[in-house]
This record gives C-alpha cells, structure tokens and sequence, in this order.
C-alpha cells in the first residue's frame, strides 16, 4: 500500500495495468502484447527498457509509450486500480504525455 492512501497497492502486473486502463479488451491480449516487447517502461528517469514478461511491475509515475491501433501511446502512471471499471475510472489511471 501507498503511504497516505490506504486503498492503493503499490504496483501491478504490466498485463492487468493495461487491462484495467482498458487499452485491451482481455488480460490474455494484454499479456501478449507485452510478451511481444511492444512496450517500454521508464522509471524515475532511467533508461527507457522494453518489458518482456506480463508479470513485470508497473508502479505509480512510470512512464509507457506503445504503439496501439496505428497510433503511439505514451502515457504516465497515476494509479493501480482496483478493478477494471467504466471509461472514466480507467482513464483516471493515467494521463497521456505532451505531444502524444
């Protein structure tokens, strides 16, 4: 758990963040877009990597960039979630970085 907010875990599976943020219908799909190295991860300012394994850790202020639908994705980390919710509870997940 995260320090002053009791509810909110302190990181997640690359696969269920995804889910849950519903850039994926299933978790399977998830998972198989990160076992592809489709996407990148940036933490604290270090260097950027590609995530490999659905089970990788994804923490609050990570940095993601994938490319999605023919278009790049590059997002910010602002929560885990609890559960995979409506539009609006997903999006409060994250917030898209300038220029994307």
């Amino acid at each position: 758990m995260i320090e002053g907010r009791p509810n909110e875990v302190a990181a997640c599976r690359a696969d269920v963040w995804l889910w849950r943020a519903r850039f994926f219908k299933t978790r399977s799909m998830a998972a198989k877009f990160v076992e592809e190295g489709r996407v990148r991860l940036t933490r604290a300012g270090q260097e950027e990597h590609r995530l490999d394994k659905p089970a990788r850790p994804i923490k609050v202020g990570d940095r993601l960039v994938f490319a999605l639908g023919g278009r790049l994705v590059a997002v910010t980390v602002e929560a885990m979630g609890d559960r995979r919710g409506p539009a609006d509870e997903a999006r409060s997940l994250y917030s898209p970085l300038a220029g994307t």
